[in-house]
């Protein structure tokens, strides 16, 4: 079949790369023409999709084609939109959606499918997507076309649980559409899991993003009460840890980031606020406590300079880690951008080591119709005042703090024991005198 993925990031290139493995001719459709240059020549950006995974499908002239030309996404016979939908202002935006419905739109034929995979609030692919593809081609949904809802579960970096083994949430709005998109996903992923609506599938995504949002912030300022009362918040955890039942296991840190836990949630409570006048207090609450977690590091890192006669002003102070998660190069809202605003304006000399985030956020976000590239550009670094440089022993003995945001498995922790003068751990990955863990 002829497939079509509209937007290459971390959701979209797996996508597309494993349609294409499967035996589908893939259009891998992005609006950044940076993306579409890069994979043209077999350059990755998302570290799930090596080089040697995208060279064969594009040397085989048919299999896999990146490409920013719209009129390359015609005559498809599935339909995949995997485009960004950021908060804007506390607000939803879903601009990149409507630009995507209104270019398949136009090349919507009987027959075809369409399946939405961004984050979004329930009600979207039914009230938003639908009207948009019915408006731009004259057909109806649920009767010319099928139209369906499969929660993205994507996580970067993770070597266990991969895209095909992830089971897939799918949906459909008629029953003949649920069964389309389930026919198309069980060629790409060892399980389908099929719901009654795509409601349910849209609210699926938000409840499994909620409860890592809601249980990351329950043990963030869990660390922050267990530190002001002398408690070892890490060996509560380790121990509870070992209850068979009843306990899941969540680790404090510097912050959430990434697309999900800082942004997902909001969906759902702005919906639950504009549809039934009502806020969502835990989806609040948690993200008051995790915004600020950023906060709290300086806060606690001012402290520890102050105990050693120093102030933030003026000292050196090296940050590990710039991603929001281990082993990656995705610094979307990263917690270490605000942790390096806030020191630099404190007068503080930041630099920064990060063997994944090699030039600002690692992945580009892409271009929104209508902003200018320059403007993308300057959006594009949140690390553009901060000095990069490698963690050698001489950077970690001459800086007068060290902080460890996240835990790339490729830093050498041993080296940082030994010659770091102090260490604020926020990750638990280290020990001794001069260490102190958040």
């Amino acid at each position: 079949m002829h497939v079509v993925v509209a937007g290459q990031g971390y959701v979209g290139l797996p996508l597309a790369v494993r349609a294409a493995e499967v035996g589908h001719r893939v259009i891998g459709y992005d609006v950044d023409d940076r993306r579409i240059k890069r994979l043209a020549v077999g350059k990755s950006y998302v570290e799930d999709i090596p080089a040697e995974r995208l060279r064969p499908l594009l040397d085989s002239g048919v299999a896999y084609l990146p490409s920013a030309e719209p009129g390359d996404v015609a005559g498809f016979d599935i339909a995949v939109i995997t485009v960004p939908t950021p908060l804007r202002d506390g607000v939803p935006d879903l601009s990149c959606i409507e630009s995507s419905a209104r270019l398949l739109a136009q090349h919507l034929r009987p027959g075809a499918t369409v399946v939405l995979e961004s984050t979004t609030y329930p009600g979207t692919t039914e009230e938003l997507l639908a009207p948009l593809l019915e408006e731009g081609s004259g057909l109806r949904a649920g009767e010319d076309f099928h139209l369906g809802y499969s929660p993205e579960r994507i996580d970067p970096g993770n070597p266990r649980w991969r895209l095909e083994n992830t089971p897939k949430v799918v949906s459909g709005t008629t029953t003949e559409g649920l069964a389309a998109v389930n026919r198309f996903y069980g060629q790409l992923v060892e399980r389908t899991v099929p719901v009654s609506s795509c409601k349910e599938a849209e609210l699926t995504k938000l409840l499994e993003n909620t409860f890592r949002h809601v249980n990351i912030a329950l043990v963030n300022e869990l660390a922050m009460f267990a530190h002001d009362l002398g408690i070892d918040v890490w060996e509560a955890i380790d121990a509870a840890s070992t209850k068979p039942f009843g306990f899941l296991r969540f680790a404090p840190g510097p912050g959430v980031g990434g697309h999900c836990l800082p942004i997902d949630p909001s969906y759902l409570s702005w919906r639950v606020e504009r549809a039934l006048g009502q806020s969502f207090r835990f989806v609040e609450l948690a993200n008051d406590v995790n915004s600020h977690m950023p906060d709290h590091v300086v806060r606690r890192l001012g402290e520890a300079l102050n105990e050693r006669q120093r102030s933030v002003k003026g000292s050196r102070v090296l940050l590990l880690g710039l991603a929001n998660k281990k082993n990656t190069g995705d610094a979307r809202e990263t917690p270490a951008a605000r942790v390096a605003d806030l020191l630099a304006r404190m007068g503080a000399e930041v630099r920064a080591a990060d063997p994944h985030v090699v030039v600002g956020v690692h992945v580009p976000e892409p271009v929104i119709p209508g902003q200018q590239a320059a403007e993308h550009d300057r959006q594009g670094d949140p690390f553009a005042a901060v000095r990069r440089v490698e963690a050698t022993p001489e950077e970690l003995a001459t800086a007068d703090a060290v902080v460890l945001l996240t835990d790339h498995d490729e830093f050498d922790y041993g080296a940082v024991e030994l010659h770091a003068q102090y260490v604020l751990d926020c990750r638990n990955r280290l020990s001794g005198a001069n260490v102190d863990v958040l």
